[in-house]
């Protein structure tokens, strides 16, 4: 008998059957790692733990490289009380296979037995998420029943790890600005774990990662909010020579979507290919130096506005090049609690902004200041080059100590996303 039917007999609980089908094709060929690894998988369901163990200690002899017999040999680790021989052995078998979320689901469960929570709470969203990527674990249906109750408690695990990290985060300024302060962050945490959901005064608004209620929602902005809009703008002149000076070289210019996949997902083009490029004063959080230098005008007018700086995520401030006929397909912004701004700097005919269901005509020297969760779109229908200074904002909405909660919290949020990717 192959080694398929030993296996479809371990999986109907027939271990004697099991067993012996197991030994005849040990007869057949010694040494068969499967084979082997039947026979240590039955010992350790008849609570045989030693010969369990002597078992795929000679399957691993045998092949040290088959990922499954150190997971099993973890399992046996597991039944017996050996936190860190479990730990060792479900780790060495995910760094033979680490696309196999199984054995993750038992590695992440062997750390936190071992009190490692933290790490722990990473491999289970890492294996959570590798097996929905495939269909499993998205319902109980996809959820194989002997592992369920491991799934579920994977579940609720990472959400209580993450949910007792950002609570931590946050109570230093509930002492600092009182418990009130944090009313609408708590709120916005408990929509971002799917808690409660969320509730928009204009449905048109729709962040795609989190959500800030009570924040008054509009497409643009009133210019009354920004006290320092005017000194901005009175600087148009001295930021657009600075432009033209780095306008006639590519260097020193970046993609803004990263791959070409990306850029034909979200760019047209009316007669030629599309391109959407700039010149970065920041990008992800970080201050482009090289470009802050050979445009000091505009570095310091950078310093007259309340940018959103959270690491590596915001602000993005750039030179937005639109090459002609360029049109930036309808798409949503991450976060209610940053606006964007536009100060146009060079705007051809035909070139527009929509928000919502409004659409606004680029004026040179006049700021624009938008909510990017609403859809919104952009084209240069023109036959020259569109150039406007992009930069990030807070939400003057938002409170102190709710700027200094975001400030915290997201990337305390990107950090846990990284260490499930890297894990």
């Amino acid at each position: 008998m192959n080694s398929p039917d030993v296996q479809t007999l371990l999986q109907q609980g027939r271990l004697d059957e099991a067993e012996q089908a197991a030994r005849h094709a040990l007869q057949r060929q010694p040494g068969d790692i499967e084979s082997l690894n039947a026979l240590g998988l039955i010992a350790l369901r008849r609570g045989q733990l030693e010969r369990a163990h002597q078992l795929l200690e000679s399957s691993i002899a045998s092949d040290p490289n088959y990922a499954q017999t150190r997971h099993y040999l973890g399992r046996v680790y597991d039944a017996a009380g050996n936190l860190d021989g479990a730990v060792a052995a479900h780790g060495a078998a995910l760094k033979l296979a680490p696309g196999m979320f199984i054995i993750r689901l038992h590695y992440a469960a062997a750390l936190e037995r071992a009190g490692q929570k933290e790490q722990a709470a990473v491999q289970y969203f890492r294996a959570s998420g590798d097996a929905q990527a495939q269909g499993r674990w998205t319902s109980p249906e996809t959820t194989a029943p002997a592992l369920r109750p491991m799934v579920e408690h994977a579940v609720r695990m990472v959400k209580e790890t993450r949910k007792a990290t950002f609570a931590h985060l946050i109570e230093p300024l509930r002492q600092q600005f009182g418990a009130a302060s944090m009313q609408r962050v708590e709120q916005s945490l408990r929509i971002y774990f799917r808690e409660e959901p969320p509730v928009y005064p204009d449905p048109r608004q729709q962040p795609t990662f989190l959500y800030l209620p009570g924040l008054p929602p509009a497409p643009y902005l009133p210019r009354s909010l920004f006290p320092w809009i005017e000194a901005l703008e009175a600087q148009t002149d001295a930021i657009r020579q600075e432009l033209l000076q780095l306008l006639p070289s590519a260097a020193g210019r970046e993609r803004v979507f990263t791959t070409e996949a990306i850029e034909q997902q979200n760019l047209r083009g009316l007669q030629s290919p599309p391109s959407w490029n700039g010149y970065y004063f920041y990008r992800h959080a970080q201050r482009r130096a090289d470009n802050c230098a050979v445009c000091p005008a505009t570095a310091k007018a950078l310093d007259l506005l309340p940018l959103s700086h959270v690491r590596d995520h915001g602000p993005e401030v750039l030179f937005s090049v639109f090459t002609a006929g360029t049109h930036l397909l309808p798409h949503r912004g991450v976060t209610n609690t940053r606006l964007v701004g536009h100060l146009p700097l060079l705007v051809p005919p035909d070139c527009a902004l929509k928000v919502g269901d409004e659409v606004h005509e680029w004026q040179e020297g006049r700021a624009v200041i938008f909510d990017d969760t609403y859809e919104h779109e952009a084209w240069n229908r023109s036959d020259r080059t569109r150039v406007v200074l992009i930069f990030d904002i807070w939400n003057p909405y938002l409170t102190e100590a709710e700027r200094a909660a975001i400030e915290l919290l997201v990337p305390a949020m990107g950090d846990f996303r990284k260490a499930a990717e890297t894990a």
